[in-house]
């Protein structure tokens, strides 16, 4: 078996048990050179490979400190032999000093005064430990606990290597092969030159076990994302996109939401610094304080509908999109998958920062029924085959719903979204035209029925064995 000059090189300069760090030496290479290729030889049945720990215990700044200056204690003890008041020590006397020579029976503390109540032995048993591990003695191992708690020493271990040859070991010379350098890899220009035919290649051990890699995998939510996409594209809709952060006018604003709303307030949305300039249709922007101000009986101003938000909804994405795509009188169908925001407590099935499914149908001839045939399709085709309709309330849409799901193992419905037809104080000063159907709908909550989870914080955890334990489906 031929072997890597390294190797040869190892062997030569192993006559007996010799720790890596001689065989480095003697040798002439790299001790890291030594302890990698000593598996291989190990692995040949040259050489037999051990290793010892060595536990060693050293001064910390504070132990030489100590030792050259006295303990603390042992100054408390003097300074209670003159007499001295508590007020006169210094802090590390007072918080370290007092409390070891009170406990030593050296002082007691009388009306603020020290006083000495038994001699200090000539050779305090912590200095006599000290100094035994400066001079590099073995300390006792109560000692060592000791000095250990009070962080006067500190303890460290150290490992080496030991290689010692077997009979198995070949002869000086022998099975060692040429001296020319194995090759690891066969290149292009071996190949080119024609030198591999006279080239040593390194053996490989064919038979060894290796750990098998982890194959890629896209994380859950992205592929329920790619999922829901293919099921909207599937039946007709277009996909839309929209910035995350947006003016109050587009997320609040437009879908109707009266300027003094609960969801305005800071405890619920997210602001950032700046605002946001109104859209340059003044026309348009007219109309919306014109409805604002018929319907809500309050003022409406232009200051609060350019206040910068991170998106709460996006349904922002949908009123930007009625307005620039849908003023024509042609049906449209859109959706979107994109991330919103809420300033709110996250618990095991709430975030502050999640996922929701957008989708608008402009269509003159649209009916209630034509929304619940859309949510039904969906979720049927989501996976979900009992789906539950229920009356709710929307600022932006009536008639509204909410829509359920029954989750067969846990025996119970879950909402997942919110739905409606927009009012028209929402969709006729944007594109003049009603009604338009839409629906806003979560994303992790049907992924933790899907993969039976409890916890939603579960899906953004830095955690890269629970995504190699998924399944992908």
């Amino acid at each position: 078996m031929a072997l890597h000059q390294v190797e040869s090189k190892i062997l030569s300069a192993l006559d007996g048990r010799r720790s890596a760090q001689e065989v480095a030496q003697k040798a002439g290479i790299p001790l890291s050179s030594v302890l990698s290729f000593s598996q291989s030889l190990k692995e040949k049945g040259y050489v037999c490979l051990s290793q010892e720990e060595k536990i060693s215990v050293a001064l910390t700044d504070e132990g030489r400190r100590f030792l050259e200056a006295g303990f603390p204690e042992e100054r408390v003890y003097s300074a209670a032999q003159k007499g001295a008041s508590l007020s006169s020590l210094s802090q590390e006397e007072k918080s370290i000093g007092m409390s070891w020579a009170v406990k030593n029976g050296w002082v007691r503390l009388e009306a603020g005064t020290l006083q000495a109540a038994s001699e200090a032995p000539a050779e305090y048993k912590m200095r006599t430990a000290l100094q035994k591990i400066a001079g590099k003695g073995e300390p006792a191992p109560e000692e060592e606990a000791l000095l250990l708690k009070r962080k006067l020493i500190s303890r460290s271990s150290s490992k080496t290597v030991f290689l010692e040859p077997t009979p198995a070991k070949p002869r000086e010379g022998a099975g060692q092969g040429s001296s020319q350098e194995p090759a690891n890899v066969l290149t292009r220009e071996m190949l080119l030159s024609g030198s591999w035919r006279k080239a040593i290649f390194r053996e490989y051990d064919v038979a060894a076990q290796a750990e098998l890699p982890f194959p890629a995998k896209r994380h859950m939510v992205s592929r329920l994302k790619r999922k829901i996409s293919q099921i909207f594209i599937e039946m007709g809709f277009e996909e839309m996109k929209g910035p995350e952060i947006q003016s109050s006018f587009w997320n609040f604003d437009a879908l109707f939401q009266p300027q003094d709303h609960p969801a305005r307030d800071l405890a619920d949305t997210f602001y950032a610094r700046g605002s946001m300039p109104l859209p340059a249709d003044r026309a348009m922007v007219a109309k919306v304080k014109k409805v604002h101000e018929a319907c809500w009986k309050g003022q409406w101003t232009e200051e609060n509908a350019e206040k910068t938000v991170l998106r709460t909804h996006t349904t922002a994405v949908s009123a930007a999109y009625l307005y620039n795509y849908c003023k024509d009188k042609s049906p449209k169908k859109y959706f979107s998958i994109g991330k919103v925001y809420r300033n709110e407590a996250t618990d095991y099935k709430h975030l502050a920062e999640f996922f929701q499914v957008e989708g608008i149908v402009v269509w003159e001839g649209a009916t209630f029924r034509d929304l619940l045939g859309c949510l039904k399709e969906f979720y049927k085709k989501l996976g979900f085959e009992k789906i539950r309709f229920q009356p709710s309330y929307f600022p932006y849409t009536e008639p509204s719903l909410e829509v359920s799901v029954y989750f067969d193992k846990k025996s119970q419905w879950m909402e997942l979204g919110g739905a409606g037809i927009f009012r028209p104080e929402v969709s006729i000063p944007l594109c003049d035209r009603y009604p338009v159907l839409a629906w806003g709908l979560s994303l992790e909550r049907p992924l933790m029925l899907l993969n039976d989870m409890d916890d939603i914080r579960d899906f953004y955890r830095s955690n890269v064995g629970w995504i190699r334990r998924q399944k992908i489906q």
